[in-house]
Order: C-alpha cells, then structure tokens, then sequence
C-alpha cells in the first residue's frame, strides 16, 4: 500500500510517544510483522538456529500426526498448518535456503511416513493431497532453479528420496503424469532450466489445481 507525502509527513511530525503507541497498537494485529521485528531487534537465534528448530518441529508434528492417521482429508489440514509455519519462518527470518530444505523436509517426512496410508485411499478421496504434493514439488524445484548453481546439490539427497517415495505410491504417480510432473527429473535430479515456464503452461492449461 503506498502512502502519499502529505500522509508520511503527518506521521513523521507526530510526538515519540504517541509513534509509539501507534507501532505497538499495529503490531498487535500483525503477528508477522511482530515476530519479524522481535527477531530483528531483540532475539538472538541466528537463521540458522531456527531452520534447525523448526525443522525439528516438523519432524516431531509429522510422526505425530502419522500415528493417528484418519484419512487423506485430515492429512491435509495438518500438513497445511506445517506448510503455514514454514511460511511464517520465511516472512520473519527471509530464509530463502530454508524455504527449500523446510518443505522438502515436510514432504520426504510426509512421504516416508503415510506412503502406505495415501496409496491406499480411493483416487477421489487423496485427490486434494496428491495435487497439493505435486504442486508442492513443482514449487521446491523452482526456487531451487533460483539458486546459485553450487548450491544446488545440497538438495539432491531430499530431492531424490521424494521422486522415490512418489514413484511407489500410484494415486501421486497418476496425478504427477496427469500434471504434468515428470518424476524423473527428481530421481536424476535433473531439473529442467525452463521449469517455470513449464509451470506456468500448466497453470495456464488448468492443471496443477
């Protein structure tokens, strides 16, 4: 949102203490922009320090929620609130490394853990989690086209044992091929340089939804 000069001026003319009151008021209502300036300002975690936290958290939430498993359905909705912490950690911390190792962490975990439990559940029913996995990858293989070439093998070990894992299950497997994601490019670790083109004519043509 852009604020015209009148308006900038205004606010910079107001008193310390009433800016104050103000910044405190609207971080009330934006716990994003809260915890990224806590994190900023006061915390002395490093990057580093809460990829490796959350990372554990996942670990820990994913066996978890594995031992209870339901259905797909409900599958998604925890996996969806994980998917939402990474996000929350990228907003805070601007950690582009961990946007890639966090959701490949979450889906490998995912995968070694509930394989069995999705490949089993009727085609219609696991839909909205084998289209959510297969968007995900198309997601983590982008960003990582994104990075300098050398650290692009940090990746391979996680990348591969996701194409494995989605090769084994036929319900992904035929939502892959149906959208267009080649699982080869995960188990060779061959990423095409033009996957976000790719992603976009798929998008364009209404698959990956």
């Amino acid at each position: 949102m852009a604020f015209d000069p009148e308006f900038k001026k205004a606010l910079q003319m107001l008193p310390e203490a009433e800016k104050d009151k103000l910044i405190l008021r609207m971080l009330r209502f934006n716990k994003d922009l809260a915890n990224k300036l806590r994190f900023e300002l006061v915390d002395t975690d490093s990057v580093q320090d809460k990829r490796e936290q959350l990372q554990e958290k996942i670990i820990k939430n994913m066996q978890s929620i594995s031992k209870k498993y339901y259905s797909a359905g409900y599958l998604m909705m925890d996996v969806r609130e994980i998917s939402a912490s990474i996000t929350a950690h990228v907003t805070i911390t601007k950690d582009k490394f961990g946007e890639i190792s966090l959701n490949c962490c979450m889906l490998r975990n995912l995968l070694k853990l509930n394989n069995e439990h999705i490949a089993a559940e009727k085609q219609g029913k696991a839909y909205t989690l084998c289209i959510y996995i297969v968007a995900r990858i198309f997601k983590i293989l982008m960003l990582i086209q994104k990075q300098h070439e050398d650290l692009h093998m940090e990746f391979r070990e996680d990348i591969v044992a996701i194409g494995e894992l989605v090769a084994k299950n036929g319900n992904i497997m035929k939502v892959a091929i149906q959208n267009g994601l080649d699982v080869n490019w995960l188990i060779q670790f061959n990423i095409p340089k033009d996957i976000v083109d790719i992603y976009k004519d798929l998008r364009e043509n209404g698959l990956l939804r």
